[in-house]
């Protein structure tokens, strides 16, 4: 008799890819575990087939989809594992986080760098680690790849070909595995009721500032429909206003009711509005830090925060308070 259920969401990704003229997803994910022999021994593991998405199409819509799969397969199972492909994976780990917290199960996402079919790949390893982590039971929503265990709010991928291809950014790692199992540390705080919130807003979009940036990008966002942006700026959060004046495009933005986050290009530390006269400015005027946010965690949840609220001011409430684990690490 089986103590443990655990069931995998198959949403296509290198790791069931195949093909003599270009990988595209290929195998089930009951094919997927025909890959993993011994682990009918360890729980009852059953399979769906949500997706079959290369996943650089993974979309809004996508996330929708595997969020109400992955909360239906919760009410039955002791835990769920979701195959991903790499590209777009940490941004659905961290949607995910938003749209399922509270939840006191593990949903684990996982995925390769090489087909799971490929004899030196990565797929069978991570994929046997993710329903290892699964079946600890730790609640929330992880990444788990090359040994490591991510929170899904901090995974960022780093490396196109490299097996290590996922690094914890601004957190140290949740958990490690080896030969003797899983090592949990740090994991995933959980907060709030069990539930879950899939209403999002797609009208959002990310820009990476260059020096020199014209203001004009900015000025026709809302004219485009937008109700959110995230600015990737210099440093802890500078961006420039000579000659070419951001901050009043960015002050403008925001009074037409678009909430604005700014985050930084440095993939460690943070975003810090109030260390130099310009992001004093940019705080003056509404703009929203990301403190130590990832740009995938900050952008996934701008666009869960917006579908939460249409009130620019309970936007930027729900930005700045830490529900999984994305802001801070002092305590760490």
């Amino acid at each position: 008799m089986f103590t443990k259920r655990v069931k995998l969401l198959a949403t296509g990704g290198t790791i069931a890819a195949a093909g003599e003229d270009g990988l595209a997803p290929a195998l089930s994910a009951g094919e997927l575990l025909s890959y993993l022999p011994g682990l009918e021994r360890l729980c009852r593991a059953d399979a769906e087939d949500i997706l079959a998405l290369d996943s650089s199409n993974m979309q809004p819509e996508e996330w929708r989809i595997i969020a109400h799969a992955t909360y239906k397969a919760l009410q039955e199972h002791d835990g769920v594992v979701i195959t991903h492909g790499t590209d777009t994976l940490a941004y659905t780990a961290a949607m995910l986080s938003f749209m399922l917290r509270g939840l006191r199960k593990s949903v684990v996402l996982t995925g390769s760098q090489l087909p799971i079919a490929h004899l030196a790949g990565d797929g069978r390893g991570n994929l046997a680690d993710a329903f290892t982590t699964a079946l600890t039971g730790q609640p929330g929503v992880y990444v788990v790849f090359n040994h490591k265990i991510m929170l899904g709010v901090r995974a960022t991928k780093l490396r196109a070909i490299g097996f290590d291809a996922f690094e914890s950014v601004n957190r140290p790692l949740a958990g490690t595995l080896d030969a003797r199992g899983v090592h949990w540390a740090y994991p995933q705080p959980i907060t709030g009721e069990a539930g879950l919130q899939s209403e999002l807003c797609d009208a959002v979009c990310l820009i990476k500032l260059i020096p020199g940036t014209r203001p004009a990008l900015l000025d026709g966002l809302g004219d485009l429909g937008y109700r959110g942006v995230v600015i990737e700026a210099f440093g802890v959060g500078g961006l420039h206003h000579l000659r070419r004046n951001l901050i009043h495009s960015l002050g403008a933005l925001r009074e037409r009711g678009i909430a604005v986050v700014v985050t930084t290009q440095c993939l460690y530390d943070s975003t810090d509005l109030s260390l130099y006269a310009v992001g004093k400015q940019l705080g003056d005027r509404g703009v929203i830090p990301a403190h130590d946010m990832t740009t995938e965690a900050a952008v996934t949840k701008l666009m869960w925060a917006l579908g939460q609220t249409a009130n620019v001011h309970d936007v930027s409430a729900l930005m700045q308070q830490d529900y999984c684990g994305e802001i801070g690490n002092d305590t760490l």
